[in-house]
């Protein structure tokens, strides 16, 4: 299994498992910008490969390998608990962010928070096919992270989708980014908006 993990100088004692998309694997390069600011701020941070990376190291998953991904995820946040005192994130870019929310409707007490890093909303330019079907029933923190220039879902579409979440939510826009989040080679402050937002203390 190809995996990171990144030691914090400062810890606050908060956990992020930080995993990545349907054509991507841990290497991405905006895992790995995100995992540094993370760390930075005082996280220890995971990332890794899902299941259906490991299995194959190209090609996109498909809805058979779904429950097998999710499984994967719930494994990894359970070592991470065991790597931290305090409370533990679920991140994920596009596919992987969508089957972290899935994991967190199904089992509500697994994280304390979600940080979905381009929700894939809709497939390119079928705004119908909405993956929100779970939403009404998500109660875990949820920060979504999207540029304004994704096709999978406009800034106005996310926010009448987070709508439905019951749970708290927020979404922050990259302005210009698109569905890699420019690579994630843009500023933003994550340290005094990401980790303090889900109640998490400065190192």
């Amino acid at each position: 299994m190809a995996e990171f993990l990144h030691q914090p100088v400062n810890p606050t004692g908060t956990g992020v498992v930080l995993t990545h998309g349907a054509g991507a694997n841990c290497t991405a390069p905006l895992l790995v910008a995100v995992a540094n600011a993370l760390s930075a701020a005082g996280a220890v941070v995971l990332r890794y490969d899902l299941p259906f990376r490991q299995k194959r190291p190209f090609g996109p998953p498909s809805p058979a390998t779904a429950a097998a991904d999710r499984a994967g995820i719930r494994d990894v946040v359970l070592r991470m608990k065991s790597l931290v005192a305090g409370p533990v994130l679920v991140a994920g870019h596009s596919y992987g962010g969508r089957q972290s929310s899935m994991l967190a409707t199904e089992e509500p007490e697994l994280a304390s928070g979600l940080l979905l890093l381009s929700y894939p909303l809709h497939p390119p330019g079928k705004p119908a096919q909405l993956r929100t079907a779970h939403f009404p029933t998500l109660r875990t923190p949820a920060l979504f992270i999207s540029g304004t220039k994704d096709e999978f879902g406009t800034e106005a579409e996310m926010k009448a989708a987070l709508a439905l979440i019951p749970a708290k939510t927020r979404l922050i826009s990259i302005p210009r980014a698109g569905h890699d989040l420019a690579k994630g080679k843009f500023d933003l402050p994550w340290r005094s908006e990401i980790l303090p937002w889900f109640g998490t203390s400065e190192p």
